[in-house]
């Protein structure tokens, strides 16, 4: 033989010595969902399995595929599933969305009803007095109190709206 012919030669050897060694591997997963890798096959009605090892690598047999028929009644309960998780979904969402007005409402309500009672104060012609930084009493001036009272009332009419008339 030529030297150049060995290297081929030894080649087509070692593909033909690794094609008879190679071995079928089955995958599957039984009734509690516990895996399987085995050499030799599953039970009788095991479903979804895979082989390896062997030309047509991760297909099912055919004689463990779901038939055709199988497969629309299959799309069918799948789209049925789908429709009912997008119903809940949707429902989640408006609860959800339910849930923020409420709680937007519940705050409108606690800042109207803080600024109604500021106003009552403001306007109540008694001397107003904040604690300043240091800590110490301050008496505030006519213009100051106008000032809040304004402010006050601003916020009495964003928070309470139309159905709630400001004092």
């Amino acid at each position: 033989m030529h030297k150049s012919a060995l290297p081929l030669v030894a080649c087509l050897l070692a593909l033909v010595a690794a094609g008879a060694g190679a071995q079928t591997v089955y995958k599957w997963r039984d009734a509690n969902g516990e895996m399987h890798i085995s050499d030799s096959p599953p039970p009788t009605g095991t479903t979804n399995v895979t082989q390896s090892g062997m030309p047509g690598v991760g297909r099912m047999p055919t004689a463990m595929a779901p038939a055709s028929g199988a497969s629309a009644a299959g799309d069918a309960a799948l789209e049925k599933k789908k429709d009912k998780l997008e119903a809940q979904h949707r429902a989640a969402s408006a609860a959800e969305q339910a849930r923020a007005e409420q709680q937007r409402a519940d705050a409108r309500a606690v800042n109207c009803s803080a600024a109604q009672e500021q106003i009552r104060e403001l306007q109540s012609g008694q001397r107003v007095a904040i604690v300043n930084a240091k800590g110490e009493r301050v008496y505030l001036d006519d213009q100051a109190i106008a000032s809040r009272l304004r402010q006050a009332q601003q916020t009495a009419a964003q928070s309470c709206g139309p159905d709630k008339p400001q004092q």
